[in-house]
């Protein structure tokens, strides 16, 4: 599947976001990494860094020129990081998916879902997954990265 295509399913639309929009959600992405190693509830702190990983699979696809649809809208901004950085982040998809899941349990059905490691370990996923998005833009869309 392409983009072109998600755009012909109605799953993404077509999207000019700004250096200053791309700016502001990293702010959030440092914002989130900051609280999510505070010494709070451990399902508090992994949704947290869920936010911040959300956050910057909405600035690939947003820097690529597309915005998810309200349905599906997180499992769509996730998946769309194989079709946007290529089928070797399948991994990371699936990882951002399963984080996603858990996030719902915690914050819909019960307490105390996660552990501690658990927020560690994806505390450091989105401070690598950063960098690789920062990369990314520099090199696709510096015009976007105000100096990032």
């Amino acid at each position: 599947m392409s983009l072109k295509q998600w755009v012909e399913n109605r799953w993404i639309r077509p999207y000019k976001t700004s250096s200053e929009e791309i700016s502001n959600l990293f702010s959030i992405v440092d914002r989130d990494l900051n609280v999510a190693e505070q010494d709070i509830n451990s399902d508090w702190r992994f949704g947290i860094a869920y936010n911040a990983a959300l956050k910057l699979c909405t600035i690939l696809l947003y820097a690529s020129g597309y915005k998810a649809e309200r349905s599906l809208q997180h499992y769509r901004t996730i998946q769309s990081i194989t079709l946007i950085l290529g089928e070797d982040k399948q991994a990371d998809a699936a990882y951002l998916d399963s984080c996603r899941k858990k996030r719902n349990i915690v914050e819909y059905d019960y307490v105390g879902g996660i552990s501690a490691s658990e927020v560690d370990e994806l505390t450091k996923f989105v401070k690598e997954f950063k960098k690789e998005i920062t990369n990314w833009l520099n090199n696709n869309y510096p015009e976007l990265t105000n100096g990032l």
